[in-house]
C-alpha cells in the first residue's frame, strides 16, 4: 500500500495566516495606547521624552499634557482566531518621522487611521498616504473624555470619504473596543479583496 507524504510544516502554514496591519494618525491620538491595550504580548515601544526643543518642532495643540513621543514605531500582536494572527505596527505621528512610513507599510494588507474629533485635520496625511498606495483602511474615532461626539456621516463629509468606507467609534484604552476595530478592518480588507474587477480595468 502506498502512503502519501505528510508535510506537517505545510499543514501548519495552511492553518495559520498572519496579517500585517498599520495604525496611523496624528500626534497624541492614542496609537500607542491602542496597541498596548489589545496586544497579547508585551508591546514594543519606541517612546522618548518630549523635550522643549521637540515641542517647538511638533504641534502639541490639544495634547499639551503629553510627555512622550513615538520616534520609530509601536508593535503588538493579537490572535483573532486560531488560524488568524494580526501583527500591529503603529506609525509615528509627527511629520519629522514620516519618512519611516514607507518601511513600515511594506507588506501591510490594511490600515487603521485613528482620529481625534477635536483635531480631525491631523489624520489627513494618513488618509492621503493610504489612498495613494491603495492600502485598504478604516477610520476609528477615539472617543476622548469631554470631546464632542459627531455622527459617522458628519465625519465622513468632513474627511471627504467614500460612502462605503467604515467609520467606527472606539476607546483606545479598552481591549474589547480595540479588538472590534481590528475585526472591522479585517472584514473591510476581505470585502475589498472580493470586489470584482471592472471591464475598464482589465
Amino acid at each position: 500500500m502506498a502512503y502519501g507524504h505528510y508535510d506537517a510544516a505545510g499543514m501548519a502554514a495552511r492553518r495559520h495566516r498572519a496579517i500585517k496591519i498599520l495604525l496611523a494618525g496624528g500626534f497624541g491620538v492614542g496609537k500607542t495606547t491602542l496597541v498596548g491595550a489589545v496586544s497579547e504580548i508585551k508591546p514594543l515601544r519606541t517612546e522618548e521624552p518630549l523635550t522643549a526643543r521637540g515641542a517647538r518642532t511638533d504641534s502639541i495643540a490639544g495634547v499639551e499634557r503629553k510627555t512622550t513621543t513615538t520616534v520609530a514605531m509601536d508593535f503588538g500582536r493579537i490572535t483573532l482566531r486560531e488560524d488568524l494572527v494580526l501583527y500591529l505596527f503603529g506609525t509615528p505621528g509627527q511629520e519629522r518621522f514620516w519618512f519611516m512610513w514607507d518601511e513600515l507599510a511594506l507588506g501591510a494588507l490594511g490600515a487603521i487611521v485613528l482620529a481625534d474629533t477635536r483635531r480631525l485635520a491631523d489624520c489627513f496625511p494618513a488618509i492621503d498616504y493610504f489612498e495613494r498606495r491603495d492600502i485598504p483602511f478604516i477610520i476609528a474615532l477615539n472617543c476622548f473624555e469631554g470631546a464632542r461626539r459627531y455622527a459617522a456621516d458628519d465625519v465622513r463629509i468632513a474627511l471627504d470619504l467614500d460612502p462605503d468606507l467604515p467609520i467606527v467609534m472606539c476607546d483606545a484604552r479598552s481591549k474589547e473596543s480595540a479588538k472590534e476595530v481590528l475585526i472591522t478592518l479585517v472584514e473591510h480588507v476581505l470585502s475589498v479583496a472580493d470586489e470584482p474587477v471592472s471591464s475598464s480595468g482589465i
